[in-house]
């Protein structure tokens, strides 16, 4: 993948009232750790379990994928969520890091798309309208004024077919949709595949493809939401944040890019070095006000098909890091700030800014910006996308 910068080992001093204050301590001698040392290689294995029974009787799958090292990602054929990530601290112990619910019932209930896969268009559209060809095209405004995530059923409250298989990378499973002419006022029939690779490297590969029979707009995207230390562990503000973008995407009030790609330095937005989450989120700025938090897109600094590294996120408690790799031009950095006392896993409550989500993407509101990098995808062409999760371990043998 390329040479990677390391994030450096941090103190909090949680005391200062207003903010965090952070001192860099051993920045040379940080280091990224293999899992493999850790644990007693095993042999990768996916596994299918029954998950629950939706209202109409249908009967959903939990799909387990363990890799060599014993990482573990579990996903349902429900809206293709990622139900669970299990991963070690520096002290070895296995953690579940990601948001989510123990049976179907809750992802049929959920109206934060934790953990979902989303599309066709991930992100707003403007008034829930766009243009194409000269037609004008009316899909539901389910978020205000604006069309969210493609819609009140989107691609997250709905059955995908599933497939298991097997690379040479690891174990993986397929996930296939077909999306109607007109599904959520859409045009063209899209056929759709998703791919979730557990890799004995230790990261989460997800892999995109989607074609058409019609001119037609895709953005698809994980909703997951990550908290390193610990899903329902509590609050992420003190994990420490590196965005690789110069710039992002300011919003109007109701949180549609404006236009302007706008400069980071000198804002609450400047994660181009590590930066913990919480430590500008209260700031008296306009943007933060807007989306009551960070909620909003990254302009990444390196465009192009090649996978590139967008962000790097530690938890210095747990010792547990992720690196995040996409062929995206966009990541949306969203501070979980309208989780409001949602009932997960184990019976644990989730409450605001207990969970984060780096949704790889193009540009919200694309479709209406001529500027912005294009989301339209034609007959005989093909739609990719591939974002990589990287998960490892620093500070091995110190005391979580």
């Amino acid at each position: 993948m390329g040479p990677v910068i390391d994030l450096c080992e941090l103190k909090i001093n949680s005391k200062r009232v207003g903010g965090i204050v952070l001192a860099l301590i051993l920045c040379a001698a940080a280091t990224a750790s293999s899992f493999a040392g850790m644990n007693q290689r095993l042999k990768a294995r996916i596994g299918k379990h029954p998950f629950g029974k939706l209202a109409d009787g249908t009967l959903v799958d939990l799909y387990t994928l363990t890799n060599k090292n014993g990482l573990q990602a579990q996903i349902t054929n429900y809206g293709g969520a990622l139900v669970a990530l299990k991963i070690p601290d520096r002290r070895g112990h296995l953690g579940d890091i990601v948001l989510g619910y123990d049976e179907p019932t809750g992802y049929v209930q959920d109206s934060s798309f934790i953990g979902a896969l989303i599309g066709r268009y991930a992100n707003r559209i403007a008034r829930g309208k766009f243009s194409l060809a000269g037609v004008e095209y009316q899909l539901a405004q389910n978020n205000g004024v604006n069309h969210l995530h493609g819609g009140p059923r989107g691609f997250y409250k709905v059955v995908w077919q599933a497939r298991e298989l097997r690379s040479a990378d690891g174990v993986a499973l397929q996930l296939s949709y077909f999306s109607k002419d007109g599904e959520e006022g859409y045009p063209g029939g899209l056929s759709v595949t998703v791919t979730y690779i557990l890799t004995d490297a230790n990261e989460l590969r997800i892999e995109y493809a989607a074609t058409t029979d019609k001119e037609t707009i895709v953005n698809l995207t994980s909703h997951s939401y990550f908290n390193l230390a610990g899903a329902g562990a509590g609050s992420i503000l003190q994990h420490v944040l590196r965005i690789n973008a110069d710039r992002f995407t300011p919003v109007d009030e109701t949180q549609i890019p404006t236009g302007e790609l706008k400069k980071v330095k000198g804002t609450p937005f400047d994660f181009t070095r590590p930066t913990a989450i919480g430590s500008r989120i209260n700031q008296d700025d306009e943007q933060l006000r807007l989306g009551k938090g960070y909620d909003h897109n990254f302009v990444l600094n390196e465009r192009g098909k090649e996978l590139l590294l967008a962000a790097e996120v530690y938890e210095p408690v747990s010792g547990r890091a992720m690196q995040m790799w996409t062929t995206e031009p966009g990541v949306q950095f969203y501070s979980g700030n309208f989780l409001d006392n949602v009932r997960g896993k184990e019976g644990k409550v989730y409450h605001q800014r207990d969970g984060f989500c780096l949704e790889a993407q193009h540009f919200p509101d694309s479709p209406n910006r001529p500027s912005f990098p294009s989301s339209v995808l034609k007959p005989n062409e093909r739609y990719t996308q591939t974002t990589v999760y990287k998960f490892m371990v620093r500070g091995i043998g110190k005391k979580s």
